[in-house]
């Protein structure tokens, strides 16, 4: 068991590493709490934002758009270069802010700013390739092609989850399409959010004239979202968080005929076939259902095991579930730190009961170090089985919960990763070909990732992630992902001296 952190020691690192970012100090000065869910304590003060300072921050980044776009995109991938040496410079501090801040294991955080890093290299290279396509015309000397152009500012609003990571696989193909970027971090998480905003500054300094406002950071509540989402100079809006945030989000930006990214809940589920490799799956499970207090988008929170193995998997599960290290994040061999608040833990206790309501049989999801700090909330994750998929199953819940359910027939299992309204992640552990194939078909999983034997947590920068098949959604991070931050044309050069004209049309032009 790892140990629980105290109240009243953790004030000091975040001051050490606060100045070790390069925070300014006057953003470190205001009424609203940042608070760190390691002990539930205070650690630092910050000031936020009313609707009108977002508006005047939404003008700032149109102007530096309207500079921005005219710098050649190789010349932009350039920042962004330089961005990603100054995070591999800060990734030790930045991802220890991130531990302090969002909760995350140590080997998480440090995971989370490769991610940025990896992504600025990603989009560096991408600067080159923005291509359009040569269309065949049937007009003769004439030729046509498709030209790609920024759109603008786009608005990023980020979760506390992924405080830093998801910013960035948003304003790095942004930036190198030359768009203008404001960010409207989780209020949860608002001190990871200054510092990448130093980080960026520091890289905007070595390239030089950069336009201020082309990165500009808006700290705030519901009222600060809003004003981002509402804005018609922000014609893009990319949102990650809840489904309920989702709905929110995505007709208003619709409403003004604004174009919206959104990767939200997951609720997502593997499936366990009889030829599965139990070792590899039993690891694959209890890290995907329990890495990040079980509060990542691609969590698994559903499984679907057949039932010729459910007796031979369930007692190794209950195992794990049983020995995992819960508790302070920072120390060496913690699986899984705090929840990131009371509201997620009193989420987590609802849901929990609501499976006791319809049968379902719980093993664990208690409170544990409450002694040690009565603000903060570790808890055992929870391994429930469940005697079918009932409403509580399909609705998702941010926290370490796990749903277990036989199954006979592959149709049945896949019928039941498909029904629920969350379309993010989904797995298959098989040795057999034909399952595996079977489930990345058309026929298989409809979910924007579809793994074979591997959980379907994480995501790699190069394919392009998200696809929330409630909302229609979008996609972030690779792939052709950059198109959604660009606008197409279509160009037709008459490199003749004719122009064609309906059959019989003349013209007396003299």
């Amino acid at each position: 068991m790892a140990r629980f952190p105290g109240t009243g020691e953790i004030g000091g690192d975040a001051d050490a590493l606060l100045a070790r970012l390069g925070i300014p100090a006057d953003r470190l000065k205001g009424a609203r709490a940042a608070v760190t869910p390691l002990t539930g304590e205070t650690i630092a003060r910050i000031t936020e934002m009313d609707a009108p300072a977002v508006q005047d921050a939404i003008g700032r980044a149109h102007a530096a758009f309207l500079q921005w776009r005219m710098v050649p995109a190789p010349r932009r991938g350039e920042l962004v270069r330089l961005f990603g040496e100054e995070l591999r410079a800060a990734k030790s501090d930045l991802a220890a802010l991130v531990t302090l801040e969002a909760g995350k294991i140590t080997s998480e955080g440090l995971g989370e700013v490769q991610e940025m890093i990896d992504i600025c290299d990603f989009a560096t290279g991408l600067s080159r390739q923005l291509h359009g396509l040569t269309i065949a015309t049937e007009r003769p000397d004439h030729r046509m092609m498709e030209t790609w152009h920024p759109m603008g500012v786009v608005g990023v609003i980020s979760a506390f989850n992924f405080p830093v990571a998801v910013w960035a696989w948003n304003a790095a193909l942004a930036l190198v399409c030359g768009n203008s970027v404001v960010w409207k971090p989780s209020e949860k998480t608002p001190l990871t959010a200054l510092a990448v905003d130093a980080i960026f500054t520091r890289a905007a300094a070595r390239f030089g004239g950069v336009p201020e406002g082309l990165s500009t950071l808006v700290l705030g509540g519901r009222a600060a979202g809003e004003a981002l989402v509402d804005d018609a100079r922000v014609p893009v809006v990319s949102a990650t968080g809840s489904t309920a945030m989702g709905r929110h989000v995505g007709p208003r930006v619709a409403q003004r005929f604004g174009r919206s990214i959104l990767e939200l809940g997951g609720n997502n589920a593997a499936i366990v076939c009889p030829s599965a490799d139990l070792d590899l799956t039993l690891r694959a499970v209890a890290f995907a259902a329990m890495g990040t207090a079980g509060q990542r988008c691609t969590t698994l929170r559903r499984l679907m095991v057949h039932e010729s193995i459910y007796d031979a998997l369930l007692p190794r599960l209950k195992s794990a579930y049983a020995s995992v290290s819960v508790g302070d994040p920072r120390a060496e061999g913690t699986l899984v730190g705090p929840l990131i608040d009371a509201g997620a833990f009193e989420a987590m206790q609802v849901a929990l009961e609501a499976a006791r309501a319809a049968g379902g049989i719980v093993t664990g999801g208690e409170r544990l170090g409450a002694e040690f700090a009565l603000d903060a909330y570790y808890v055992r994750p929870a391994l429930v089985e469940m005697p079918a998929q009932t409403d509580s199953v399909a609705a998702e819940t941010f926290a370490p919960i796990l749903y277990v359910l036989r199954y006979s027939d592959l149709a049945d299992a896949i019928r039941l990763n498909n029904e629920v309204p969350q379309g993010l992640a989904s797995a298959i552990f098989t040795t057999d070909l034909r399952e595996a194939e079977r489930f990345l078909s058309a026929a298989g999983s409809d979910c924007g990732i579809a793994n074979v034997n591997i959980g379907p947590s994480g995501a790699e920068i190069g394919g392009a992630f998200g696809g929330e098949k409630e909302t229609g959604g979008g996609r972030e991070a690779g792939s052709d992902s950059w198109k959604a931050y660009m606008r197409r044309a279509t160009n037709t050069i008459n490199y003749g001296s004719s122009l064609p004209l309906a059959q019989g049309v003349t013209f007396d032009v003299g």
